[in-house]
């Protein structure tokens, strides 16, 4: 076993393979760009090394850097984790030159699958079964258009050097190719450096299931059972399970087999993921290999019992398969639910901010448990565009499926993130459709269910507003003294006392009403209704709530957290972020300029669309952003004559700033 390792990562990924490397007792080292410098990973390890700024291309893909690194600090091997290098072929062959082992597999085969279209070829040779497509090497837009109308539309346009669902178009009518082949290539070339693509039919309903496998230098080659990652939003995944639900032994085998003899095909060694298509009959097509760790790896692990980073580090430093393929065996169901910066209700948007407060339920770190959380941030620690948009990943494993979904949805309304937008209510409903309930799957699943996912309330408002009053009052509650005098709960010598709040929730506006009786009992009125209150309130976050009296009675436990003038609010039903406002302090306030053309998040402005002078329509693409690694188009949001262009292509744009000028047509 090696005695200190390199990882070549950053966030969760480092925290995960940097766990494991101390249990087996090797010594790790961080790498760290300017912008992590109090990163977790690099507590996490035992040296730390900076290699550049805070963009990828000047800290994470300065390979020669990182070589350097772990030359200087006596690393033997570099493990890239998932992401940046791991993939990349002239890394790995750079660390074989410099004498330090690539926890990864050979160059050799991740060239051979790093391209979609040749490693089609392969698979071809091999047997493994491949969906209708072209894969060639010429690139004239003519042909491409002329090879999808033969396929037939739906087709589906993927970058050959691509993976994480960058350069990756959907076309479902020849009017469509054109331009969906123009920015599949333009985010091709700036992903990946290369914008080659091929087409492939567009499986109508297809399930997304891959297939662990693990090579050893000995020749040996074995698969740790299967993963379904259909529930995609933009061809990312955003849950994962294992096993697939209603494979039969039969199936899995034949797909395991599949996975093997792909695997086998190209020499391959370490930890590897090789995908499919399958169709709602069962039958399946080779899409890709990815050549490193699985992002849900953890899925795996939780229904194998094994480590695979250890496996990796293991047959890495030239070890055996750990088990012979007879040895596997599976146990219970997993769930992954990936917990992003990003707002669903904005295609997704990508989030940047601060966790002002990130709460858990009870849980395990990097390491099998019923619920698990791998995450590469702490509370109070950025979120910044440079990098990939996810928070966290929380794992849960059951006996049964049913058991895992009881204790995902748990979960989900256990987590508490506040200060920027996330994905964890979404992963919540989404998780509770129908469609994903009855294990009904395939990458539409959140197209189709969208009416029950998207422009959903959350917490009624009198539960949201009687939260906000009970942490306002429990705050008060500290921090008065004993005299009558200095009381802030509204008590008079004789009569009832009233006190208004004004909340806002979005752009809406609510007053409230917090009556006092002579008796000592208290109501609230909330949208014209009054209604009796009381509050058992723990500390100045855990209230319960009592709304009503007799059979009309609702008893509904909160957690409230206080940021400034916002207060978010969690409770079982969903959650809530309502400001309180300070009426007097925002005299005088005014609406701010609308009809801008802005940022909708921190990024960096790839392409103007229209230009000074062009008749632009309500809807037309009016120039593109990328974020986060993916692009995002701004669109027009009147008709109009573009006036000026704020920026020039390729500048740093902050969330909010103004691109472009957009007059009324004369």
């Amino acid at each position: 076993m090696f005695k200190k390792i390199l990882i070549a990562n950053r966030g969760e990924i480092a925290c995960r393979v940097a766990a494991t490397a101390r249990r087996l007792g090797v010594k790790t080292v961080a790498v760290y760009s300017e912008a992590d410098a109090r990163a977790r990973h690099v507590q996490a390890c035992d040296e730390a090394v900076l290699i550049g700024g805070p963009a990828p291309k000047d800290s994470y893909l300065q390979w020669q850097r990182i070589i350097e690194a772990a030359k200087a600090t006596g690393a033997e091997a570099i493990h890239p984790g998932y992401g940046f290098l791991s993939e990349n072929e002239d890394f790995a062959q750079a660390c074989a030159a410099a004498g330090l082992v690539f926890i990864g597999p050979p160059a050799s085969a991740i060239q051979a699958m790093g391209l979609k279209a040749e490693s089609k070829r392969l698979m071809e040779q091999a047997g493994v079964p491949l969906v209708p497509g072209y894969h060639g090497a010429d690139q004239d837009p003519v042909l491409l258009k002329k090879e999808a109308d033969r396929i037939g539309y739906p087709v589906l346009i993927k970058a050959s050097a691509g993976g994480g669902g960058k350069g990756m178009r959907a076309v479902h009518a020849a009017e469509e190719f054109d331009a969906a082949l123009a920015s599949c290539k333009r985010e091709a070339i700036n992903s990946f450096g290369d914008d080659a693509v091929l087409i492939e039919r567009y499986v109508q309903r297809p399930r997304h299931i891959e297939i662990q496998v693990f090579g050893d230098s000995h020749g040996q080659c074995v698969y740790l059972f299967e993963r379904d990652c259909s529930v995609q939003r933009r061809h990312q995944k955003v849950l994962e399970e294992a096993p697939a639900p209603g494979m039969s032994e039969a199936r899995r085998r034949e797909m395991g087999e599949a996975a093997v003899a792909a695997a086998l095909a190209v020499g391959y060694v370490g930890a590897g993921t090789v995908e499919f298509i399958a169709e709602q009959d069962g039958r399946f097509y080779f899409m890709e290999m990815n050549t490193r760790l699985q992002v849900e790896h953890p899925v795996t692990e939780a229904i194998t019992g094994q480590d695979l980073v250890e496996w990796q580090l293991r047959v890495a430093a030239g070890e055996p398969l750990p088990l012979k393929q007879h040895e596997l065996r599976m146990h219970g169901h997993a769930i992954e639910a990936r917990i992003c910066a990003e707002n669903p209700e904005a295609g997704f948007l990508p989030a940047t901010g601060r966790l002002d407060v990130a709460r858990w339920p009870a849980h395990v770190k990097f390491q099998r448990g019923d619920i698990r959380i791998d995450s590469g941030v702490d509370e109070g620690d950025e979120i910044s565009p440079f990098y990939d948009s996810m928070v966290a990943k929380l794992i849960v494993w059951g006996e049964t499926r049913e058991q895992a979904l009881a204790r995902l949805d748990a979960s989900l309304r256990d987590t508490h993130i506040v200060g920027l937008q996330t994905n964890v209510a979404f992963l919540r409903r989404c998780a509770a459709t129908a469609s994903f309930a009855g294990a009904d799957l395939d990458t539409a699943l959140i197209e189709r269910e969208k009416a029950v996912l998207f422009g959903q309330p959350g917490l009624p408002l009198r539960v949201a507003a009687a939260a906000v009053v009970a942490h306002t009052l429990a705050e008060e509650a500290q921090t008065v003294g004993s005299d009558p005098w200095s009381r802030r709960d509204g008590w008079r010598l004789f009569g009832a006392s009233a006190r208004r709040f004004d909340l806002a929730e979005g752009e809406a506006h609510h007053e409230v009403l917090l009556s006092r009786h002579h008796q000592g009992g208290m109501a609230l009125t909330v949208g014209g209704e009054s209604i009796a209150f009381a509050v058992r309130s723990t500390g100045t976050e855990q209230h319960e709530l009592l709304l009503g009296e007799g059979l009309g009675l609702q008893r509904v436990t909160v957690k409230t957290y206080k940021r400034g003038e916002q207060v978010a609010v969690f409770a079982d039903a969903g959650s809530a972020l309502l400001t309180e406002v300070d009426v007097i302090a925002h005299a005088g306030e005014g609406q701010g300029e609308g009809g801008r053309l802005t940022a909708p998040m921190p990024g960096k402005l790839v392409a103007f669309l229209a230009q000074p002078g062009d008749a632009v329509t309500k809807g037309q693409p009016l120039a593109v952003m990328e974020a986060m690694k993916m692009e995002h188009t701004i669109t027009a949001p009147r008709d109009g004559v573009v006036a000026e262009l704020l920026f020039a292509v390729g500048d740093q744009v902050g969330d909010g700033a103004e691109l472009l000028k957009l007059k009324t047509a004369e």
